[in-house]
């Protein structure tokens, strides 16, 4: 079949929507029709040309959902009409990874996918013949795609379709570092710095772990607008100010404070008053925040 889809043809430069042809599933492949994707910092960090496991050209994008259109020989887990978000970080069920109560970082298929291929070291990309590498296993920047059955997570056909792309990578980082990196404790005060879509996350994990304060500090009051709807009980303006008033806001964060969450918290700000906070991590809730946007995937 012929698709849209946007192609990384060299790094630095902007992608190129165009058509490419794309195969039918293999054994154990899904063909997906996807509806909504989010752009990610690793996308652009690919395109930019800064990644040394980079490849081009490559059709990018990895936060995606969509409805399954066809399925392969041996798929069991979804069928045509089932809505799918893509995972490029799959879960075989039968590895040491998978079966560990410690980590899911299932390495099944990670070989070929690093290198741009499906696990059998094959493309269903192409394009007059030539073969068109996939990014990450899922390739959703594009109207359809191709992927490991091991690769899709199932959703509720009522989840809205551009809010459960989410859920294919910031959302779940988010939500993931303060649940269980952080282990953020009833009671507890976090710490949030960036508001993008994965400290967005880590302000609803916060919440989900019943954290008593959940203070969110972005240079963007329209972020923080949204840090609030998603829990944020106190939200900050970042800028030289936003140390001394997490001080203020904590008492100082002294040593009786509740949980390593608030302690986490103490140490970060005490040690970094930088001259302006742009959203770049978070603490107690501990991981990156990246901006993101949800878009559609027709490509025009």
């Amino acid at each position: 079949m012929q698709i849209r889809a946007a192609v990384l043809e060299e790094f630095g430069k902007p992608l190129v929507v165009q058509d490419v042809d794309l195969a039918d599933p293999g054994p154990g492949e899904v063909l997906v029709r996807l509806k909504a994707c989010g752009v990610c910092h690793t996308d652009m960090y690919t395109a930019s040309g800064a990644d040394p496991s980079g490849y081009a050209p490559t059709v990018l994008g990895h936060e995606g959902a969509g409805v399954v259109e066809a399925v392969g020989v041996g798929v069991t887990s979804v069928k045509p009409g089932d809505h799918v978000v893509t995972l490029f970080s799959p879960q075989c069920r039968e590895c040491i990874h998978c079966q560990s109560p410690k980590t899911n970082l299932c390495l099944a298929i990670r070989e070929q996918q690093n290198k741009g291929y499906l696990p059998d070291g094959t493309t269903r990309l192409s394009r007059g013949g030539e073969p068109i590498r996939h990014f990450m296993g899922t390739s959703t920047f594009a109207e359809a795609t191709v992927m490991p059955e091991i690769a899709l997570a199932k959703v509720s056909p009522e989840a809205p379709l551009e809010v459960a792309a989410l859920f294919a990578c910031g959302l779940t980082t988010g939500l993931g570092a303060a649940m269980y990196t952080a282990k953020v404790e009833p009671g507890s005060t976090v710490v949030v710095f960036g508001a993008g879509m994965v400290g967005l996350g880590a302000v609803a994990g916060a919440r989900l772990q019943n954290a008593e304060r959940i203070v969110c500090v972005d240079m963007s009051e329209e972020r923080l607008k949204l840090a609030t709807h998603h829990g944020a009980t106190h939200t900050l303006k970042g800028g030289p100010e936003a140390t001394d008033a997490i001080l203020e806001m904590t008492g100082g964060l002294a040593p009786t404070t509740r949980s390593s969450a608030r302690a986490w918290s103490a140490s970060c700000a005490r040690r970094w008053r930088p001259r302006a906070w742009a959203g770049a991590c978070a603490r107690s809730a501990a991981s990156p925040a990246r901006a993101r946007r949800s878009t559609s995937s027709r490509a025009t």
